[in-house]
Order: C-alpha cells, then structure tokens, then sequence
C-alpha cells in the first residue's frame, strides 16, 4: 500500500509540475495568469483520466478498484440501515439454514468412514428363508472365517448390558461382546494397554475387558495405572488390559457403549448351539482388489458346503455381504437429501427477496447512475460496483448465517434420532465454513446480478429526466414475478411440512393393539450372587422382586418380560403343530415373535383376550407348558378352526405346549411398518416356565413392565422397593411406553420439524417480500394514487386496487407452486403414511394460510395507499 500511494504521490506531482510549467510558459508569452493556467489545463485534458490510463499501464489496478468499490458500498449499506438489516437478516436465515442442514449432510452422507481403507469394510449377516438379513450363528461365523478365501479378516459383534458393583452404586452398563479381531481389522489402536489377543474370545479364557475414555474419565479420573485392575460385571471379575479412544463409535450413534468384552466371556449356553444366532452380526474387511461381488460368490459357496454338512440346521441359510457405508446409512439418505433439498428452497427465497429489494433500490439510483454514466462510468464499472455491493451484503448475511447455523447444528444433534447413523459426527468444520463462503458468494452474485443488468440497461438520458422519482407504476413485472416465484417456492414447502404433519397425527392415530397410557417399562438385575445361583433359586427371588414391586405405591399391575417387547426388541422362536410331521430342518420350521411374561401382562398392555383366557399363578415351572397365541397367528395357522386346546411343539425350549387362548395382535414391528413385516404371529409363554438356562440368564438382566394408577409417577417408588430388598439389585433403563412409541417416529419427527421451519421462514420471507413490493409499488405510484383520488375515487377502490396486485401476485405464485408441488411432494412417498402427496385437504389448506398470510402482508400498504392525502400525493416528487 505504501509503495502504491507513494507511486500516487509521484505521479500527482508530476502532473502539477506539467500544468505549472505549461502556464509559465504561456505567460512569458504575454498571457495574463489566469488565462494561461486555464488554456494549460484545457490543452492537457482531463487529468483524472491521463491518472487512471497511467495506473492501468503500471498494472495491477483491479483490486485498488475492488477496495474502492468495497468502501464505497459499506458506505452505501451505512446511509440504508433499514435496507441493510432486512437484506442481512434474510440472508443470514438462508445460509445458516443451509449451513446447518450441510454439516448434517456432511457429517451422515459425505464424509468417509473413519477408517482405513473403509471401502473394504462390509456388514455379514445370515439370510434366512423368512427374513432377508438375521444374525449369524458362532459356530457358522467361525466356520465362515476358516473356509472364505475373499476376506482378509472377520469379525461379530453384539450389543449388550452388563452391571457393574463395587466402584460407588451398582449400576447397569453398555457393553458390547465382541470377537477378538474386532478392533484390529477396524484399525482403532488403545489409548494405553493393549488389545484383545488371538484367540482371547473362546470360551474358557480368562475374563478381560476394554473399557473408553469416557468410562475411563467417569471411573478412574483417566489414572494411568487402570491397566490391570478389575472390574466386577454380573458378579465377575474382569481384567482391564486396553482404553478405546473417545472417538471409536461403530455406527457413529449419539448413543455408543462404554466397555468390550471378548465373546466367549457371554454367559449363555447356546453361544455354541450352531442353530442360535443370538443377535450376532458380523463386520468383514475383504482382500485388496476383491469386490462385493466376488465376496458374495465366495460366501455362497461357503454356506452351501454347511448346508450340506448340517443340512438339519444350516439348510436355506446363505450369507448377506453388504458395504458398510451402506448397511450403516440404510433409509437416511434419501431422507437427508430430501431435507437439503427443502432447505435450498429457503435460501432461493432469501435471494429473490434480496434481488426484490435491490431491484426496488436501483430504480431509486438510477438518477445516481446515469450522472456517473455521463461522467464516463462505463457499464462494466457500474456493474462491478453494484455486484461488489451485493457480494458484500451476502459476505456479512453469510458471516452472521455462520453464528445461526452453529446455533442451529446444536439444535438439530438435540432432536436427532438417537439411532441416526454417524450423528456423533456432525458439527461445525471447515468443511461446512467453506459452503458457508461458497453460498455466500454465490448468493451474491445470484441476486445482485438483475438488479445490476436492469441498471446498466437503463437509459441515461430517460433517467436524468426522471430525477430520483424512479419508474412509473408500469414497470414493476420483474419484482412481481420474483415474488410471484417466492410464494410458489414457499408452497411447496408447506405443503411437504402439511403432509408430514398429517402423516404423525395418522401415525399417532393408529391403535398399536394395546393401551400406551401409564404403562413404564425397565430394566431389572438381581444381585451379582444371584448370577450364580439354580433356577430354583432365581425363580424363588424373583417371585420375592414380584410381591415387593406390586405393593410400591402407585402401582396397579406389573409384569416380568423376556423375549420380545413391542416396538423395542424381538425374539424368534421356532415351532409346528402337534400331528403334523416334523420339518426336516429348523429352516421348514414356523417361526413366530415370542413374549414371555407373567399372569398380569394383559392387565399392564391393556391388550384385549379374544378367546380362552391367559396365563394364572398356576401356570409355572411345575404345570403343563400352556401357551397363548394372537388373532393373526390363529388365522394363519388354524384358519376357522378353534385354535383352543391344540398343541404346539416349540423349538426353542423342547416343549409341548397347549393353546389356552388367543389375544389381539400388537403392532410389534411400527405403527406404520407392522402390516408389511412377513413375520406376524405372535406366541406367548409363561414367565416361570422358561427353561432352567434360560431362567439362569434372567438373573443379570430381565424387562419390567408397569402400569401406574393414573398418571402416578412409580419410578422412584419402585426403584426404592428395590433398594430396600438389596442395594446390588440394579433398576435401569426406565421408558415409558408413550416414550418407546415416540422414539419409533423419531425420524419423521426429526423431517417434520426441519420442514415445518422450514416452511415458516419460507413463509415468512415470502410475505416480507410481498409486504416489501406492495409498500414499493404504492410509492413509486404516488401521484397517480393522488390523481385517481383527486378525480374522485374512493378510500375503499384504492385499498382494493392494491390488495388486487397483491393476490394477483399470490395466484400466480400458488399455480406455479401447485405443479411444482404436484411433482415434488411424490419424492416424499415413502415417509407419507394415511395420505397421499396429492392430499386435497393438506393442498387446500395450505394454499388458503399462503392467502391470508399474502393479503396481510398487503393490508399496511393498502392501508396506507387510502389514507393518503390527495393535495399531498400530487405534490408527490
């Protein structure tokens, strides 16, 4: 800068020293001062333009002009505080919204797994004849991970609980059992300590955990000494060899666990029951150059040689090879991209509401133009200028769009599904502030680029005669086709926010199959000593647990669950009827949804009994096996037969059970999805009737449900009936049924609030703008309004007169907006559920509120117009 001005100075000085001795000159010729200093000037011509012509031949004047057109327009934006603060404001919500929306695109849909080589990485799970993808037995993954030839490792993994005593309150866990190539083939390295060794997963091994930083830092103040301490889950004591890094989460879930432990540490004794998949899934890392297709080629072939090894249990049973990325981002991304797409639509509208107000100022400066125009301001200057001021306008919405959108990220991780893949990784990047600058300069170039081709287009002679009174009320049809296309933009958000609105009150709507009030469901553990225990022993105790819970104030009911829970968890069990042959393999078998509860577990759901009655007291571990089954399962299986009194062989357990009744089906898979799933019929088995292994395994961790007198709180009356039988009994986990039911819509939920917000700043920016070319057009129609009043016309002809344009406006906009909206809105089919995206009651209303919002934003205006004052329209200039 220094150098420039000097050069500045320099050539200043040189051109006075020219003048000066050009004028001395003449007057030693006898010309008086005055005269010779007058005629130098004229024979020199215009300095400023020899000034200029010899700084462009230095080079590099372009950004010279670039910061003088920048201070020149900050000085512009300063003498239009009004303008500048509706302009910044509406660019601000534009770009923060779609900046917001971006860092959650990016962070679920673009950016890379992190890990190495993540192209590599695949999801592995049994395909069974009723079901497209189910967990993997271990002792079929073991066989998959000797006999494959295309992966380079192989890994299962399951979600479980564990409770842990003795450092503070007994408390209940997330922990995950896990094969000991898990962390190795993922590439994630300790903190300290060590990973699980070779092997270290088989049963037997010694017990070992690894435990996060999170759990690290809650337990042990991130101590350095942890390695080789113990940590007593379900009674056990397990060595700490290894910390995870706090940023290892598999699926990427606001939700990860705190402790890994090696698989063959799982207390169950059907770990090695090669027909139990017992919720295993698997994560595959192929070889270097193998595709997904090779790798399911190959795994055909490995499934088909376990078929015909263990045709009893592994006939039917393949293998399903899917890409990680994909397996994790399963239905998101379409959701995703359909909200991003909505959003673009809001920062469209803040660009035409700008373009709108820049439009409506330069007709208000283009008596300033055409000066500088005759001044000999070329086009290309005038259009520099005014592009450099609404680039500058978009800079300072986008810097303030930054600020709502970390706001409004912070927002969006606080109603994020719970289970939205990869939600741990949005937040605000680098990546996200450089599409925060990209919008902002193109949104800049994007509306300043009209208003900066209708000035350079106008004439100069024209707008010198115009003074500052701008154009006549004629020449408004850009501005009402931008707002023309606001509102149809607007529309179609609305109409997609309708129809989501609609889809969640169908959804809330649906009758589930029981009643979703007061019911409260938990999780309960008894001692770690019990752990151990005989199922005598277990069934005494939680027979004890029963009674002491049922007498806790506020409770009415009460029940113990195993098994499946409705819009929660599943559990299959196999079965055939009595007189039939038996299949020949599991896989011949039926398969039906299996809940194992008590006498009460009718009276806590609130699900009707549609014939026999449903289990009592008696029906224990010392009764016939009895068994209840639903409405759907009776149909299929006995059509109009009286499925009373029949009997049923049930895998799972080696029971005989007869049929004492039938209830009314649950809604177990969604309220929207239930009627889709290939798995409908439900059985239901007594609770004390579980089998000795499987009543073994109740111990550590059982569900609870609860249903309260009213709407009395009972959590912590029940937790304190727990606490005053023993203080290691663990009570964890509370939902309340309503609870379970909303986190099922979490998605839809999550789509109908962005798009409700958005809808409502589309909406509002869309009145703004027709509020905004209303006022403008009322002023630049001044005179004529004066004249019409003058001659006669009433308040009331003048009000209608522009209320007409504004609704002129509004039509135009909701026709474009009902075709776009027509063809949009059927992108949203899959999340619709009880109405169509042609919804004539969503489409009706919709355009009724746009209306009346329209004629609002009309109504100052108008109003204004009909209380002007004749004399002083006329006088109008």
């Amino acid at each position: 800068m220094r150098f420039w001005r000097r050069r500045e100075e320099e050539l200043e000085e040189e051109v006075r020293s020219h003048l000066e001795m050009a004028a001395r000159q003449r007057v030693a010729r006898g010309e008086p001062a005055e005269e010779a200093k007058r005629a130098a000037q004229q024979e020199f011509g215009n300095t400023a333009l020899v000034k200029e012509i010899t700084q462009d031949a230095w080079g590099g004047r372009w950004w010279r002009d670039l910061l003088e057109d920048a201070r020149y327009g900050l000085r512009i934006l300063r003498k239009n505080p009004g303008f500048t603060a509706v302009a910044i404001l509406t660019l601000a919500l534009g770009i923060g919204a779609n900046t917001a929306l971006f860092s959650v695109v990016d962070g679920v849909l673009l950016n890379p797994l992190p890990y190495p080589h993540s192209e590599q990485l695949v999801t592995l799970h049994e395909s069974k004849p009723n079901f497209a993808t189910g967990s993997i037995s271990f002792s079929n993954f073991l066989d998959w991970q000797k006999d494959n030839q295309t992966f380079s490792s192989m890994a299962v993994q399951r979600g479980s609980s564990l409770i842990l005593t003795g450092l503070g309150e007994a408390e209940q866990v997330d922990a995950q059992f896990v094969s000991s190539e898990f962390f190795r083939q993922l590439a994630v390295v300790p903190v300290i300590g060590r990973d699980f060794a070779p092997g270290e997963d088989r049963v037997g091994r010694a017990p070992t955990v690894m435990i996060t930083a999170a759990f690290w830092n809650r337990k042990f103040g991130y101590r350095p000494d942890v390695l080789g301490k113990s940590l007593t889950l379900d009674g056990r004591d397990y060595t700490i060899i290894g910390v995870i890094p706090a940023t290892f989460n598999l699926m990427g879930t606001l939700r990860s666990r705190e402790l890994y432990v090696p698989l063959g540490q799982w207390n169950n004794p059907l770990l090695m029951n090669r027909a139990a998949g017992l919720g295993l899934h698997g994560i595959g890392r192929l070889k270097p150059g193998v595709t997904i297709d090779q790798a399911r080629a190959d795994m055909q072939r490995v499934t088909e040689n376990l078929a015909s090894t263990y045709p009893d249990v592994d006939k039917g049973i393949g293998a399903a090879v899917i890409p990680m990325r994909k397996s994790m981002l399963g239905e998101v991304q379409p959701f995703l991209l359909l909200l991003f797409g909505a959003v673009g639509f809001v920062l469209l509208i803040a660009c035409v509401n700008v373009a709108n107000l820049l439009l409506a100022r330069s007709t208000g400066r283009a008596h300033e133009f055409a000066i500088r125009s005759a001044l000999g301001a070329g086009q290309g200057r005038i259009l520099r200028q005014l592009l450099t001021e609404s680039t500058l306008l978009a800079a300072i919405g986008g810097g303030f769009g930054v600020v709502l959108a970390a706001v409004g990220t912070k927002a969006a991780l606080r109603v994020l599904p719970m289970t939205l893949p990869r939600a741990a990784e949005v937040g605000m990047d680098g990546r996200a502030l450089i599409f925060a600058a990209a919008m902002s300069l193109l949104a800049g170039i994007c509306f300043g680029l009209m208003p900066a081709l209708k000035t350079t287009k106008s004439r100069t002679h024209a707008a010198l005669k115009e003074g500052g009174r701008g154009g006549s009320g004629t020449r408004h049809g850009v501005q009402r086709a931008l707002v023309a296309a606001e509102v149809a933009l607007a529309l179609v958000l609305l109409i997609g926010a309708g129809l989501m609105i609609r889809t969640l009150t169908a959804l809330w709507n649906v009758n589930p199959g029981f009643d979703t009030k007061n019911i409260l469901t938990f999780g309960f553990s008894l001692s770690p000593s019990m752990v151990q225990a005989t199922p005598e022993a277990i069934r005494a105790a939680l027979r004890e647990v029963h009674e002491k819970l049922q007498s806790a104030p506020g409770v009415q009911a009460i029940s113990f669950s195993w098994g499946a829970l409705p819009l929660s968890s599943d559990d299959e069990w196999l079965f055939w009827i009595d007189g039939q042959p038996k299949p020949a393999s599991e896989n011949d078998m039926n398969w039906a949804l299996n809940y194992v509860v008590e006498p009460d577990y009718l009276k806590v759901m609130g699900i009707p009994l549609k014939g026999g009655r449903f289990f009592t007291t008696r029906d224990d571990e010392h009764a016939q096996a009895v068994a209840v089954i639903d409405d759907a399962l009776a149909k299929k299986f006995f059509g109009d037969a009286d499925p009373i009194g029949q009997r049923l062989h049930i895998n799972s357990t080696d029971q005989v059970a007869e049929i004492v009744g039938v209830v009314g089906h649950v809604k177990q898979w969604g309220l929207d999805t239930d009627d889709k799933e290939s798995l409908h019929a439900q059985l239901y088995t007594p609770f004390m009737q579980l089998p000795d292994k499987a009543m073994s395994q109740s111990a550590s961790g059982l569900g609870v449900l609860v249903r309260s007198q009213g709407s009395t709180p009972v959590f912590e009356s029940v937790r304190h009936s727990s606490e005053q039988m023993s203080s290691q009994q663990v009570v964890f986990g509370a939902q309340t049924m309503n609870e379970i039911i909303s986190n099922s819509l979490a998605a839809r939920r999550f789509s109908m609030i962005l798009l409700g917000t958005f809808a409502g700043l589309a909406l509002m920016l869309a009145s703004i703008g027709i509020y905004g070319v209303a006022s403008y057009v009322v002023g630049q129609r001044t005179q004529e309004i004066g004249v019409r009043m003058a001659m006669g016309a009433q308040r009331r002809e003048v009000l209608r007169l522009v209320l007409a344009q504004g609704a002129a406006m509004a039509a135009l906009g909701a026709a474009v907006g009902l075709l776009a909206a027509l063809a949009l809105t059927r992108l949203m089919g899959t999340m619709l559920f009880a109405v169509s995206a042609t919804d004539p009651v969503t489409y009706v209303g919709v355009v009724a509120l746009l209306f009346a919002v329209s004629m609002a934003a009309c109504w100052i205006p108008a109003r204004r117009a009909a209380r002007m004052n004749p004399v002083d329209a006329l006088r109008y200039e």
